[in-house]
């Protein structure tokens, strides 16, 4: 068993972020086996907020975990930070915790990486970063062609096509190669990070009734159906890729019986009948990336910050998807 620790974000510093890491590390009964890229001092003010007992311990790369208390690398914010009110100015600070948990990964000293939510708006505002998601950003960073944005929760795994675009640019972004990539990068990660010998994949339509044969919009005839003819060829007995499927029926028990995941065009589609099923439980994995990224499935929440009142089902869900996924990849990669 791999004993190396997950690297861990707590994302905006003035969120719940920072409380359900201090939550897990405060429960006696858990150990996640993690490294916290943030500020020792704000950790320890939110820690005091809360009323928990955590001892923090510095971390660099390369030091060996302690066994009791949480490991910290340090990285300082440029302000003070209080529970529920963001200060754009420590936004660079929160990137280089991210930039420094994905080098620490990179590099071999971390397992994977596990993030807590972010504020896009916080963040542009206080860098010159057009930040639009983690996902796209660690791509960008890494080097990654094709990130495909992925919720596991209850009985299903969906991924997207497209992710954070405005309901109206998403038609002319649902283009052949995207839905190709979408598809192959999705096959790959169910076979190598899920350990699935051949997954079966559901791609849903663009419009109502996947386009009713051109009647409801063309996009499925002019651009669906020849990217998923294409990719069938393309991964053969790899996988079996069925679609274009009716977006309000793709969810029904019919369809799901034996599906390991379903595709869905833009986010909405895909991610309110998962959520609706398992909010507050579910993970977001990055797909396509050369270290597993794993996060919860939820947002900041100001209004919960340094309350005591944040569930920390989705972080810890996190944690141990993390586990398993890089596990199941340094399997499959041997």
């Amino acid at each position: 068993m791999n004993t190396q620790p997950l690297a861990v974000t707590p994302g905006e510093p003035a969120g719940i972020g920072p409380d359900l890491v201090l939550q897990a590390a405060a429960d006696a009964a858990w150990h996640g086996g993690m490294v916290v890229f943030a500020d020792p001092e704000a950790l320890g003010r939110r820690a005091r907020e809360l009323g928990l007992v955590v001892s923090l311990k510095e971390w660099q790369p390369g030091d060996p975990v302690p066994g009791k208390g949480l490991a910290v690398c340090p990285v300082p914010l440029a302000e003070a930070v209080e529970a529920g009110r963001p200060i754009p100015a420590n936004a660079p600070a929160t990137l280089a915790s991210l930039d420094r948990a994905m080098e620490a990964v990179m590099d071999g000293y971390c397992l994977g990486l596990v993030t807590g939510p972010l504020n896009k708006a916080v963040i542009s505002e206080g860098t010159s970063y057009p930040f639009s998601g983690h996902t796209e950003y660690l791509a960008e960073r890494l080097g990654a062609p094709s990130p495909v944005m992925m919720l596991v929760g209850g009985n299903l795994r969906v991924a997207l096509v497209t992710t954070h675009l405005p309901l109206r640019a998403v038609p002319e972004a649902v283009t052949g190669e995207r839905v190709i990539r979408a598809v192959r990068t999705t096959a790959d990660a169910l076979i190598t990070d899920f350990a699935i010998s051949t997954p079966r994949i559901l791609v849903t339509g663009l419009n109502p009734h996947a386009g009713e044969g051109g009647h409801l919009g063309h996009e499925e005839q002019q651009v669906i159906i020849p990217a998923l003819e294409e990719i069938r060829e393309e991964l053969g007995s790899r996988a079996q890729v069925e679609g274009p499927i009716a977006g309000d029926t793709a969810f029904t028990a019919r369809y799901l019986r034996e599906a390991d995941t379903v595709i869905c065009m833009y986010h909405d589609q895909g991610l309110a009948p998962l959520k609706q099923q398992s909010f507050g439980g579910a993970v977001n994995v990055s797909l396509g990336l050369p270290l597993v990224r794993t996060s919860v499935d939820h947002g900041t929440a100001f209004d919960l910050a340094g309350t005591g009142n944040a569930g920390g089902g989705s972080f810890r869900e996190s944690i141990a998807l993390a586990r398993t996924l890089a596990a199941n990849r340094t399997r499959a990669t041997a």
